[in-house]
């Protein structure tokens, strides 16, 4: 995400006179940061936020009401609707998509191939996709596993296992997100697949302790077969990589749209130039000159076939996927999934690498923070 940012702001200063200065912060530190900012009315012009932390700081009010601008733009329609929608109260938009980071199907076409797997087929069912992995971990390569995940990153797995429940039709939440809805056959199979996935050897062993800073490190280095993995490392994987939607238990696709949304700070005294490099990031000159130049997704839909996708049809498909996936909104997200000890943690652990049992408790657990 650092390197999109540092892209965009670079472009921007060399062909405007209006300056823009980046500062980034780790993202341990981020929410604390911005809280302190905002108690002391120190927030910079603009700021850029995990997206699903932005409906929490909308309510807050430390974004301003750009819609004035936001509906002066003729590809309005064509913005991406979960990054948008995450930033909208009351009809008021307050953000636009900064930098998108889609959870994809990636799988190693070399790992494929020895396991006499089709390397130019994604597996089109999560069915498909543990057989897959297993039949890699069937090949007994040495430090080669079937699949990975995080499975001690709240993060990773909302990330990587909503889309699932998405894809076979199922919902994660209710439309407010004060309830949790992993009680569902959909949210069951998805759970029952990793479980067995797990239970069968086939997932990387340090994926249970896995907390988030190495979660992709094992595909990266070619020891794993297959894994939902973040579109924004498809020009830092060195191999030949086949790309994909996230499959659900019985078929169909779907992605985590994530990423960072940004927009102008309550604080702002330059609410008009920092609205000009707003502006500018949305114009076709960025998204296509900078960020589909750098092999990076899109945030507008018009401009998901460009000249540089088209070299690649990898890039067609995570920008076509990026319009199938979804945001999910929930004021409490972070404490209700993100945070180290998070329910829905809790829940995952219990429902994969323990009994179980605690399905429905762990579920009404969830639900008791995000709807305070």
């Amino acid at each position: 995400m650092e390197k999109q940012a540092k892209l965009l702001v670079e472009a921007y200063n060399k062909s405007h006179k209006n300056q823009v200065t980046l500062t980034v912060v780790p993202n341990d530190d981020y929410v604390a940061k911005v809280g302190a900012a905002a108690g002391s009315k120190g927030l910079p012009d603009l700021f850029a936020a995990d997206i699903v932390y932005v409906p929490n700081w909308v309510k807050q009010g430390l974004f301003r009401d750009i819609s004035a601008n936001v509906d002066g733009l003729s590809f309005k329609d064509s913005i991406n609707k979960g990054h948008l929608g995450a930033g909208t109260v009351d009809g008021k938009e307050h953000v636009l998509p900064f930098v998108l980071d889609l959870s994809m199907l990636f799988w190693n076409k070399a790992l494929f191939k020895e396991a006499g797997l089709d390397p130019e087929k994604a597996p089109a069912t999560l069915e498909e996709y543990a057989a897959a992995a297993k039949k890699i971990q069937a090949l007994g390569k040495k430090d080669v596993y079937g699949t990975a995940s995080g499975l001690n990153c709240g993060g990773c797995l909302v990330f990587t296992w909503f889309p699932s429940i998405w894809a076979a039709g199922g919902q994660v939440m209710n439309g407010d997100g004060t309830q949790a809805n992993f009680t569902s056959d959909q949210s069951k199979k998805v759970f029952d697949t990793w479980r067995d996935l797990w239970k069968s050897g086939a997932v990387l062993p340090s994926s249970k302790d896995e907390t988030g800073a190495t979660w992709t490190a094992g595909f990266t280095e070619g020891k794993v077969g297959l894994m939902f993995y973040p579109a924004t490392l498809l020009s830092s994987t060195k191999f030949d990589v086949g790309v994909a939607g996230i499959p659900g238990p019985g078929g169909g696709a779907s992605t985590f749209v994530g990423g960072d949304g940004i927009g102008v700070s309550k604080d702002s005294k330059k609410a008009a130039q920092a609205w000009n490099f707003l502006n500018w990031m949305m114009s076709e000159e960025a998204q296509v000159e900078v960020l589909a130049k750098d092999n990076d997704v899109v945030s507008r839909g018009d401009l998901a076939s460009n000249k540089y996708a088209a070299k690649d049809p990898r890039l067609v498909t995570i920008n076509e996927v990026a319009g199938k996936g979804q945001t999910p909104v929930a004021l409490n997200f972070q404490q209700g999934y993100n945070a180290p000890n998070s329910p829905w943690l809790s829940l995952v652990r219990d429902a994969v690498l323990g009994e179980g049992s605690k399905l429905q408790s762990n579920n009404e657990q969830v639900t008791s923070v995000l709807s305070q």
